[in-house]
């Protein structure tokens, strides 16, 4: 598959993934499970939901 998230928004799922983890084990609540998606998305750089699109986070510069 062919990459499709850039740094920032690599940076920014990574965070999210982190909050809501945390914050599924501070309020003991199974949602934590859902940071799930934003990190496993941001550690393949690959984002399912921007293919249909065509949409890419990548500089043109870091795509070569």
């Amino acid at each position: 598959m062919k990459k499709n998230i850039g740094n920032i928004d690599r940076s920014f799922r990574i965070v999210l993934g982190i909050v809501i983890a945390v914050l599924g084990i501070v309020f003991q609540s199974w949602w934590g499970l859902l940071a799930i998606l934003p990190l496993g998305t941001a550690m393949i750089k690959v984002c399912p939901a921007y293919m249909p699109f065509g949409i890419s986070t990548i500089k043109q510069e870091q795509q070569k």
